[in-house]
């Protein structure tokens, strides 16, 4: 989505995140014949209902040239495809955040996969299954999906030309938590195996987690995100084994976190609480907070603004970290 200038179109879209599914106009389809998809199961996903659940685009654009399309309706998870031109080995797998109620495809996905092609990195755009739409054990809906697309591009890395030690994970808002979910819980079994390709690690190289909702049981908490993902009223045991900074070990990779201080929807301190958590595992951490750039700012900030410079911030991280060359 186009990142607001007073923070209250976003702010607005993800208190009604619920609301969207029950539109009915399409803008568009998300994807082209031209594009490359990956379907992540080879039937019924994990938590099959039989539901009804119909795919709706809801394009927030007014200039046909730039999209910035809205997607519910997630009964087909699948990765799509972006493959740079001088591919240099690394992968990213994006992940587009919407409260869990709608994922914003263009500007939390389509958008950055270019960036990244530019710089010579395959991306992966996750389109996951929303937990509210009709599925059994909602609360590792998400992950199920994360977990299985990672495992599916390490099992055909030849094809996509990458390293299967050079694949990071990279998620925005709810899709920050759905991404350090992954980081943390990567070995946790929330799923039955379905093929040769579930016995890949599912564990991210590096996670880049953008104006992340984390906890998702402390004061800050974005409520939307959790509601959605785990239903109204979950108890205190639920919403802290969901909470990425309860969830640190020494097993997680390297994490490279973003946020603005005029963030008016997802609070700061949910970066700094993971930072905390990962210095306390004494695992690598940078964290970078600006002065603005409010929420949901993806790469479309202008130059003026100080967000504005963490992608080549992330590629700094990247480097040290070995993802891409130096």
């Amino acid at each position: 989505m186009s990142f607001p200038q007073n923070g209250l179109d976003r702010r607005t879209a993800l208190m009604a995140a619920a609301g969207l599914a029950a539109m009915s106009g399409i803008a568009q389809a998300q994807t082209s014949a031209s594009d490359e998809i990956i379907d992540l199961w080879p039937g019924t996903p994990p938590g099959g209902t039989g539901a009804k659940i119909t795919r709706r685009i809801e394009d927030q654009s007014k200039d046909p040239a730039k999209p910035d399309r809205w997607v519910t309706g997630i009964d087909r998870p699948v990765l799509v495809v972006r493959r740079p031109a001088r591919p240099n080995g690394a992968a990213m797998l994006v992940v587009p955040g919407g409260g869990y109620g709608f994922l914003s495809y263009d500007n939390e996905g389509t958008s950055q996969a270019a960036w990244l092609n530019a710089r010579g990195i395959t991306a992966f755009i996750l389109l996951y299954r929303l937990p509210g739409e009709g599925w059994s054990g909602r609360q590792d809906v998400p992950l199920q999906d994360a977990q299985r697309a990672m495992r599916i591009i390490r099992d055909q890395s030849v094809h996509f030309a990458v390293s299967k030690d050079r694949i990071g994970v990279m998620g925005f808002s709810a899709g920050g938590h759905l991404a350090g979910s992954l980081a943390t819980r990567h070995g946790e079994k929330v799923y039955t195996a379905v093929d040769a390709a579930d016995r890949q690690s599912a564990r991210p190289d590096i996670a880049a987690l953008v104006y992340p909702v984390v906890s998702l049981d402390a004061p800050f908490t974005h409520g939307g995100s959790r509601d959605n993902l785990l239903g109204s009223g979950a108890d205190v045991a639920l919403r802290r084994a969901r909470s990425v900074e309860m969830r640190v070990n020494a097993e997680t990779p390297p994490v490279f976190l973003v946020h603005a201080t005029d963030d008016g929807l997802v609070p700061p301190a949910n970066s700094i609480a993971l930072f905390q958590a990962m210095e306390a595992a004494k695992r690598p951490v940078a964290m970078h907070i600006f002065e603005d750039g409010g929420h949901g700012f993806g790469t479309r900030l202008p130059r003026t603004m100080q967000a504005s410079a963490w992608p080549d911030l992330l590629m700094t991280f990247a480097a040290r970290h070995g993802l891409i060359p130096a």
